[in-house]
């Protein structure tokens, strides 16, 4: 403990000020009073509670929204302080070590894209089609649907009727039929017609009588939970395209699938036992992590670490919000996450040794593309170079104005006169770098505490401000829909499954 930290302590306790565990906590964190520091200026936390709790979009008040209005501020007094600088970022060390991620990805598809073309293409035959060899069969049918909640007389009668149509179906007439008695939705638009589906697209009767017939034979009627089907195989020369085209995509993706496999079972892969809370701690507060060392997921010749863990969620679309379900993710299924990250490590491994890289001029367009960007968000804040020094002198004056205009722009996000401008993670890396930004968790704790309160008093004010009705309305007051974390994007658990296809 530091002296600090001691004579703090000791006057609390000789004053005798303290009766209870509230008032210790109140009087230890008083002096937290700024949530982040970034270039030349200070979040404060009345700042950060009354932008939150006070925001007109009604967001959430979350220490995770806390985090994100910090995080935003950071981003924006930077880019603000670099451009009262005069400073457009273009170090191209700096932006091709911060731009590793898309590099990587772009070697990584590269990479990929030759693998598959090793693949042998086998677009199948006739002899394939006919032993549904990839799980492959095409069919149409005619649908006698059951009536609702339909009883046993009810189920019988649709039997019978199936019976009867069936004596009359051919091959020459089957459209015909199918558009005169079948119950299929798709009906009219295919005529019963499904051309090549895979074995398991199908409800098991469907799939298990198409496979017990020759092409071109008609079945008897068959059950299934929808009602009776009257079902005939195509003949291989009414499919043979479709059939090549699936086929192809099915052997390519069995070739992808096996390839994987001897991948896994080479690398050995191992994930730590306390990954999973290494990752969640650095979904929190990536910027504090990105240069974490710490391995998750071991592997045969190398590691995943958390810092690269990072790198490959933050280049998956931000729309997916992968990096804010992690925290709420359940252990069993992070860990397959990460192991599909380090996965992706070890391909990047075997890029490297097929000498894979981006040319010379992907690698120009990358600074091109960077320096855009950072225009870009000089424009979208209101922070260009030359604006900022047609209303400001001195470079103090310029990063006064700069911090000013980004400060409006981040009242405007809250209030929803405009949208947010996400700063990229490269371009935040390098701001990183060579300008000060730091987020203090106790003052964020202590402005997401003071927004909740900030909130309650608005709510309560627009309630009692609320007109009021001598009559009920109809309907009531709506209530706000449940939320749910999802787990990562790409691990995600199918939703429940809906019927399959008749």
């Amino acid at each position: 403990m530091s002296n600090r930290t001691r004579s703090i302590v000791g006057f609390a306790a000789a004053s005798m000020l303290l009766t209870s565990c509230d008032g210790l906590k109140e009087a230890l964190t008083a002096h937290v009073d700024v949530v982040a520091k970034a270039g030349s200026q200070e979040l404060s936390v009345t700042r950060l509670a009354d932008m939150l709790g006070n925001a007109k979009l009604q967001i959430p008040v979350t220490r995770e929204n806390a985090a994100i209005i910090a995080d935003l501020w950071t981003g924006y007094q930077q880019i603000a302080f670099a451009a009262a600088h005069g400073d457009s970022l273009n170090d191209k060390k700096a932006i091709d070590i911060a731009a590793t991620p898309i590099t990587n990805t772009s070697k990584l598809r590269q990479f990929m894209e030759g693998v598959v073309k090793s693949y042998k293409a086998d677009s199948g035959s006739e002899a394939a089609y006919n032993q549904a060899a990839g799980g492959l069969l095409a069919a149409r049918h005619i649908l006698l649907m059951y009536p609702p909640a339909a009883t046993a007389t009810q189920k019988d009668s649709v039997r019978k009727r199936a019976e009867a149509i069936r004596a009359q179906v051919t091959s020459a007439n089957f459209t015909d039929m199918a558009k005169k008695h079948s119950g299929d939705p798709a009906v009219a638009q295919n005529a019963g017609n499904y051309g090549v589906f895979a074995r398991t697209d199908m409800v098991p009767e469907f799939s298990n009588a198409t496979a017990a017939l020759k092409p071109g034979e008609i079945s008897a009627p068959v059950a299934s939970q929808y009602g009776y089907h009257i079902i005939q195989r195509l003949p291989y020369a009414e499919v043979k395209d479709q059939f090549a085209q699936r086929y192809s995509q099915a052997a390519m993706g069995s070739a992808d699938s096996a390839y994987m496999a001897k991948l896994d079972s080479n690398a050995k892969f191992v994930i730590k036992d306390n990954a999973p809370t290494l990752a969640k701690d650095a979904a929190r507060d990536p910027q504090k992590h990105w240069n974490d060392n710490a391995a998750l997921v071991t592997y045969k010749g190398g590691e995943l670490t958390v810092a690269e863990f990072l790198d490959w969620v933050g280049m998956i679309p931000p729309g997916q919000r992968v990096m804010q379900q992690i925290p709420g993710a359940p252990d069993s299924v992070l860990k397959p996450f990460m192991r599909g990250m380090a996965e992706r490590e070890v391909l990047l491994q075997r890029a490297d040794s097929a000498k894979i890289t981006i040319t010379a001029e992907e690698r120009n367009s990358l600074y091109t593309e960077f320096q855009t960007l950072v225009s870009q968000l000089w424009q979208a804040l209101n922070v260009d170079p030359k604006s900022l020094a047609d209303s400001a002198k001195s470079t103090a004056e310029r990063e006064r104005v700069a911090a000013a205009r980004v400060e409006a722009d981040l009242d405007r996000v809250l209030s929803g006169q405009m949208q947010p401008v996400p700063v990229p993670v490269p371009i935040k890396k390098i701001l990183n770098q060579k300008y000060e930004a730091s987020i203090n968790q106790a003052g964020l704790d202590r402005a997401f505490e003071r927004a909740q309160k900030v909130r309650a008093t608005a709510d309560s004010a627009r309630t009692a401000n609320q007109p009021k009705s001598e009559v009920p309305l109809p309907g009531g007051v709506p209530t706000a829909p449940p939320t749910a974390t999802q787990p990562p994007a790409s691990t995600q658990p199918p939703p429940a499954a809906a019927p399959k296809k008749p």
